[in-house]
């Protein structure tokens, strides 16, 4: 009886998915996950409208930045596709902002881990952040209810903060920002 091979799944191998699910490349390996539920969605808008008028378009902030939802990242042989990313205006040329997808790594990354990303986002994933270079990582948990922030010191990432609940914070990059946290979770169920 032979062995079977498994072949390295390829970009055609993602073209090939279904609209409703979102693929990436890492390892070699396709991986394919359900859209995001609505949770997920609130703090993903949320999140980008509030720092996208600010740190994008200069409205009551510095601007400078660069954001993306969703954005195709080309890194060291995968391809990641993370929540929202960020890359400072002096470092992304315009002709990148018309490219298919991002070869260059973002300054900033957002997950939101999801029951079926937890594992991935809080592992491969952000590993794979730390060694192509992306300088801070925001895990936003909207069933948790927290944000926890992560800078990389060489190759590794060094926590920086976790906040929960419904507080106001300050944090790096955006720190110019009073983020109000509440406004990124779903609100509360009356109970019956």
């Amino acid at each position: 009886m032979g062995q079977e091979t498994k072949r390295p799944a390829t970009y055609a191998d993602l073209e090939a998915l279904p609209e409703d699910v979102v693929g990436q490349l890492i390892d070699g390996r396709l991986i394919a996950t359900p859209r995001p539920a609505n949770p997920h969605g609130n703090a993903q808008v949320t999140l980008v409208g509030e720092l996208y008028a600010r740190f994008q378009r200069g409205h009551g902030g510095p601007g400078g930045w660069r954001f993306m939802s969703e954005p195709e990242l080309h890194l060291g042989g995968n391809v990641l596709v993370p929540d929202i990313a960020a890359w400072s205006a002096e470092r992304l040329s315009p002709r990148a902002l018309r490219a298919r997808f991002f070869t260059q790594a973002p300054d900033w990354v957002c997950e939101i881990p999801s029951p079926s990303t937890q594992r991935l986002d809080r592992g491969r994933k952000s590993e794979l952040y730390a060694r192509e270079g992306v300088g801070q990582l925001w895990l936003v948990d909207p069933e948790e209810r927290t944000l926890e922030v992560l800078q990389r010191v060489d190759d590794r990432w060094l926590p920086r903060g976790r906040y929960a609940g419904v507080q106001q914070v300050r944090v790096e990059p955006f720190e110019s920002l009073l983020l109000d946290l509440g406004a990124l979770w779903p609100p509360e169920l009356d109970a019956p």
